[in-house]
């Protein structure tokens, strides 16, 4: 049976581990693209947007909306993508506890 010093000294151990998974991946470019990439962005893993990309085909000013569905779909593709990562990454540091 585990004393308390090793639980502490492995739940330290753990802490470090997962803060440098988080460094990690808020580190990381994520760039989500709409169909046909004619939107793309680029966010950081902490999910701060960067930039926004649009192809000059999709810029038709009697269409808007299209251009706002691209946008929405190439942020929630990179969105989706950071929280993949995330759940890779941290999800290992939470697989069999209790919560």
């Amino acid at each position: 049976m585990m004393n308390m010093q090793n639980m502490m000294r492995q739940a330290q151990k753990l802490q470090k581990q997962m803060a440098a998974s988080k460094d990690e991946i808020d580190a990381s470019t994520f760039v989500g693209k709409s169909p046909q990439e004619l939107v793309s962005v680029e966010f950081t893993g902490d999910k701060k947007l960067r930039t926004i990309h649009f192809n000059a085909e999709i810029i038709d000013p009697d269409d808007v909306e299209t251009l706002q569905e691209m946008t929405i779909a190439a942020v929630n593709d990179a969105l989706g993508q950071i929280e993949k990562i995330t759940e890779e990454k941290m999800g290992k540091f939470t697989k069999g506890l209790p919560f």
